[in-house]
C-alpha cells in the first residue's frame, strides 16, 4: 500500500474533549482497539516483555494538518507509537487520538509500515478515542508501564483549562492506569503549561517529578522534542521545549 498523503487528511488542530462524539469503545477492558490498526499482537493484561505503554493525543501532528512521508522539508516524522516501536520491538503501544482524520492517517501509516517492512511495527497501534472520558475502558489498573502527553493542546483560555489534558481528576485516572514505577513522560513548547502540569503532577500523591539527569541512559528522554510533526516544527522555529518525567509512586 502506498504511504498516506496528508492532502487527503486535512484536520482542524482543535477538538473539544468534552463534546459528545461519535465513539467506538469497548464496554471493559483489556479488548483490544477495534478496526484494521489492531496490533498484531492482542493488546491484553501482562502480554509484551516490554510492558503496555499508552499515549494520548498519539499522532502529535497539530496546526491543522498532519504530516506526510516526506517532501522539502525532509525525512516524515512518525507519530510517537511509530518512533519507538524500532527501539522497543517487545513494547505494546496503543496510541488514542480524538481527532478523525489524524486517526485514520496513523492508522494507515502503521498499515503501509507493515506491508513495507514485514515483521516490524506489529506492536504499535492507534484507534480513535477521546482518552479523557474513556480511558479506563481501554487500560486495566496498573496496565500501563509509561504514558505520553506530547506537546498537548495548551488550550490558553482560562475558560477553557478545563479542556486540558492534565488535571487533578485526570491524574487520578492516570494513576489508575500506571503500574508503581511507570514513567509519564511530557514536553511542551509553552512555559505556562509546563508549569501547569509540573504543578499539578507535584501536587498530586500518586506522582513525583524525576530530574531528568537521572534518566541520561532513557533513550526517550532525548527523542520527546522531536518525535512528533508538532515537536520538529518547534525545532525548526528554534523555540525553547520543556521537557519532564514522573515516576508513579507507590499507592499510599
Amino acid at each position: 500500500a502506498a504511504p498516506p498523503q496528508k492532502r487527503f487528511y486535512r484536520q482542524r488542530a482543535h477538538a473539544n474533549p468534552l463534546a459528545d462524539h461519535t465513539l467506538r469503545y469497548p464496554g471493559t477492558p483489556p479488548h483490544g482497539p477495534p478496526g484494521n490498526s489492531r496490533p498484531e499482537t492482542p493488546l491484553t493484561a501482562g502480554q509484551g516483555a516490554g510492558g503496555l505503554w499508552g499515549t494520548a493525543g498519539c499522532a502529535g501532528q497539530g496546526r491543522g494538518t498532519v504530516g506526510d512521508w516526506g517532501g522539502p522539508e525532509g525525512p516524515p516524522c512518525p507519530p510517537i507509537p511509530v518512533e519507538l516501536s524500532p527501539l522497543f520491538p517487545h513494547t505494546l503501544m496503543l496510541g488514542l487520538e480524538l481527532r478523525v482524520k489524524v486517526a485514520a492517517f496513523t492508522g494507515a501509516r502503521i498499515r503501509a509500515l507493515r506491508l513495507a517492512q514485514p515483521g516490524h511495527y506489529g506492536n504499535v497501534a492507534c484507534v480513535r478515542a477521546n482518552a479523557m472520558k474513556h480511558l479506563p475502558h481501554f487500560f486495566c489498573k496498573a496496565q500501563l508501564s509509561k504514558m505520553f502527553f506530547l506537546f498537548p493542546d495548551p488550550h490558553f483560555k482560562r475558560t477553557k483549562h478545563k479542556w486540558r489534558i492534565i488535571s487533578p481528576t485526570l491524574l487520578a485516572e492516570y494513576g489508575y492506569v500506571l503500574r508503581p514505577g511507570g514513567l509519564v513522560y511530557t514536553v511542551t513548547d509553552v512555559a505556562e503549561l509546563h508549569e501547569w502540569m509540573v504543578k499539578h503532577f507535584g501536587e498530586h500523591p500518586l506522582f513525583e517529578e524525576v530530574p531528568l539527569d537521572q534518566l541520561d541512559t532513557d533513550p526517550i528522554v532525548s527523542r520527546l522534542a522531536t518525535a512528533t510533526e508538532e515537536g520538529r516544527k518547534v525545532q525548526r522555529g528554534g523555540h525553547p521545549t520543556f521537557p519532564a518525567v514522573f515516576r508513579r509512586v507507590p499507592d499510599p
